[in-house]
């Protein structure tokens, strides 16, 4: 059954975020989204065909703080082997095949996925160079941070989503545990399929070519940090 179109701007309060009423599909929230009345706070997602939209402030210790330790890992293993790019946060991908418009918590793009064709850069309206906005296409790797309001989400909808859209790995963090838990999807023929863990708690990643560990550090200060250990 199609969704009710939508006609009439939605304000969300307290936030005063108003949603236009005119997002019937991804074209039209993707112009919004670069439009000057896009909101400068919160996650706004577009997920086959469902606006969703997330106000919950970051928490440090169980989001922020891994998804730094993470990005600063993958920054090291993939820029500095000169091979692509690592982004943090509020960088938008958007896929036509998947109907999809999001912000990952960390995106890596591979530059071979540039020069083939699989990812585009979308410039900003009316600049050129090298100033972009979004990705378009499929990025090699996405890493979402699981927080209380993002469970079915992270572990439902993006995982379908994300593999229609082609991601070749997507990183799910669950740092709410007693002990933080790093999963790892490779993208097969139907879908992602579960990457097992060996003995030690490590786990392989076919596109990095080697195997990950998330670790949490002894608090200091309040403050909780993380570590992505490679063996």
């Amino acid at each position: 059954m199609p969704r009710p179109a939508r006609t009439a701007a939605t304000v969300l309060a307290p936030e005063s975020i108003c949603i236009p009423g005119a997002l019937l599909d991804l074209s039209a929230f993707r112009r919004w989204v670069q439009s000057t009345d896009f909101p400068d706070t919160g996650r706004i997602d577009w997920i086959d065909g469902d606006l969703e939209v997330d106000m919950s402030p970051e928490e440090i210790n169980t989001h922020g703080t891994p998804k730094v330790a993470i990005a600063r890992t993958l920054g090291r293993l993939v820029e500095d082997q000169d091979l692509g790019v690592v982004l943090v946060a509020s960088t938008r991908i958007s896929c036509p095949e998947a109907n999809l418009s999001v912000e990952p918590d960390v995106v890596v793009v591979l530059f071979r996925s540039v020069d083939q064709g699989r990812v585009t850069l979308v410039r900003a309206a009316g600049s050129t160079g090298t100033r972009c906005v979004e990705i378009q296409g499929a990025p090699d790797l996405v890493v979402e941070c699981v927080s209380d309001s993002s469970v079915a989400k992270d572990r439902l909808r993006l995982r379908s989503s994300y593999a229609i859209a082609g991601i070749s790995e997507y990183w799910i963090v669950d740092a709410r545990r007693s002990e933080p838990m790093l999963t790892v999807l490779r993208l097969v023929q139907r879908g992602y399929r579960e990457v097992r863990r060996n003995r030690d708690g490590y786990v392989r990643s076919t596109l990095l070519g080697l195997s990950v560990r998330l670790e949490r550090q002894p608090p200091r200060s309040g403050l909780v940090r993380y570590r992505l250990a490679v063996p």
